[in-house]
């Protein structure tokens, strides 16, 4: 039986193709993947190009952004001076007088710790602003920093630059000083002139952080948010950024500010289950933290955490700050759930990086590359045995070896499909199973007991396309 095929191609928000697929007699996309899986499609075959040609993939930049593994967050502003997480929008800009300011130290000890890139709160919600800005006076132009010339904002990319970090910039919609915020329009066009300052005074940006704070409450001043706009201002002001938010458009939140990605993590999403920042609900929870394996569009998810409990400094925090152990811990949730880390580290009032934060910054750099020393797959044979949708790889190692660490891969560039898998290790000649999930993505990292083995088989139990370029790793 033959049939002929057709596809279209057309593009989403986040450039990611959205393939539109039919056939002569009317097959859908999940027809087509159910055909495929029915049949036992040949890994080489034409069909099983088609069907991973039908599933979403990454853009060159969101591919680049989730290769980094780990991005640092920077929350400096207002809130460092008076102590609190969130302002009010009433801060005299007098109390923002960094001492010290100096950040050429965050950086290098973002890309000592193994970062690489960073992501400023340019404006929290309380308004001010950390550039020099035409919008308000609500800005470091008030304070006495710099002898009110200052702009953090230029220091902090300058200092990324030095030291090979991508730049990332975040500005909350909610501003709780600006005297147009609940005129929407009026409110919109300042949020707009914002994000233009931000996006052509600075050079190359990386990513783009919204959120979806309108937190004025029932009697409070209601605004209405204009995301498409804003979207599209950001793509024609900076195309090669991934923008950040719930709703994507190229990134999405994980759902939780515990650093802890979904066990099950697809990077494909419906969109219109989430299509702006700041709703609520089950159905919306789901889908961040989990994705969406039927989903149209790719927009992988980012784990944000503080390595202190609060975002902002707070000295009464220095003595709660994340061991080591801890920060290692967040790695496996966060990279080795196919999602990117993004740890807020926030400097003090000085102006720097805490002493105890760096030292537990350079203490998780040691323990991860002790844990990441050498792959014992390397040189390994590895043979692949595929039936349609599922198959099994297996790495003979030369000699047996102890392993900690199991780390499968899926090359994502041509999309995500594995939906279950084991990981067994051959001990002592017979097979024994060490691992097993739903889905791998970009990484799946399992920590397991020591145990020696002489092979390793990464077997894929159900996906949902033919599953190419898979790899498996230890440590």
């Amino acid at each position: 039986m033959r049939y002929a095929f057709t596809a279209t191609w057309g593009l989403e928000d986040n450039r990611s193709p959205g393939t539109h697929m039919g056939a002569r007699d009317g097959l859908s996309r999940r027809d087509l993947l159910r055909l495929g899986l029915a049949a036992g499609v040949a890994p080489g075959s034409a069909l099983n190009r088609l069907l991973a040609q039908g599933r979403p993939r990454p853009t060159a930049a969101q591919l680049a952004w989730q290769r980094d593994e780990l991005a640092m967050f920077i929350h400096f502003g207002v809130n460092t001076f008076t102590d609190r997480e969130w302002g009010d929008g009433k801060e005299d800009p007098a109390i923002f007088n960094p001492a010290r300011l100096d950040a050429g130290q965050w950086a290098r000890v973002a890309r000592e710790a193994g970062f690489r890139a960073m992501v400023l709160t340019a404006k929290h919600h309380d308004g001010f602003c950390l550039w020099p800005t035409a919008t308000t006076r609500h800005s470091v132009a008030a304070s006495p920093f710099g002898g009110g010339r200052g702009d953090v904002v230029r220091e902090f990319v300058n200092a990324c630059r030095r030291e090979n970090l991508k730049v990332g910039l975040y500005c909350s919609p909610w501003d709780r000083n600006s005297p147009v915020y609940g005129d929407s329009p009026r409110y919109n066009d300042l949020f707009c002139d914002q994000l233009t300052e931000l996006l052509t005074r600075y050079g190359p940006v990386h990513e783009v952080w919204f959120d979806g704070a309108n937190g004025e409450g029932p009697n409070g001043r209601r605004q209405e948010y204009d995301w498409p706009r804003f979207w599209r201002h950001v793509r024609s002001l900076q195309p090669e950024a991934v923008m950040f938010s719930d709703a994507g458009p190229d990134v999405r939140w994980i759902g939780n500010e515990r650093g802890v990605a979904g066990d099950t993590n697809w990077s494909t999403v419906d969109p219109a289950v989430v299509p702006v920042p700041g709703m609520s609900g089950d159905a919306v929870m789901r889908m961040l933290q989990d994705g969406d394996p039927n989903g149209s569009v790719w927009r992988p998810g980012e784990t944000d955490v503080s390595i202190r409990p609060g975002w902002f400094y707070h000295p009464a925090e220095d003595a709660r700050v994340k061991s080591e152990e801890d920060l290692v811990e967040l790695y496996f949730t966060s990279v080795g759930r196919n999602s990117k880390l993004l740890l807020n580290v926030p400097p003090t009032p000085d102006g720097l990086l805490h002493e105890v934060d760096v030292a537990r910054l350079r203490g998780m750099r040691r323990r991860l590359d002790a844990l990441f020393a050498a792959d014992l797959t390397s040189g390994a044979a590895r043979s692949w045995r595929a039936s349609g949708s599922t198959g099994v790889l297996e790495v003979t190692f030369r000699r047996p070896a102890r392993v900690t660490v199991l780390d499968a891969r899926e090359d994502i560039a041509r999309g995500q499909v594995v939906a279950r898998h084991t990981i067994e290790g051959r001990v002592n000649g017979a097979w024994t199973e060490l691992a097993r999930g739903t889905t791998i993505g970009y990484r799946r990292l399992y920590r397991i007991a020591p145990t020696e083995v002489s092979a390793l088989r990464l077997t894929i139990a159900e996906g949902l396309a033919p599953a190419e370029g898979l790899n498996l790793h230890s440590w």
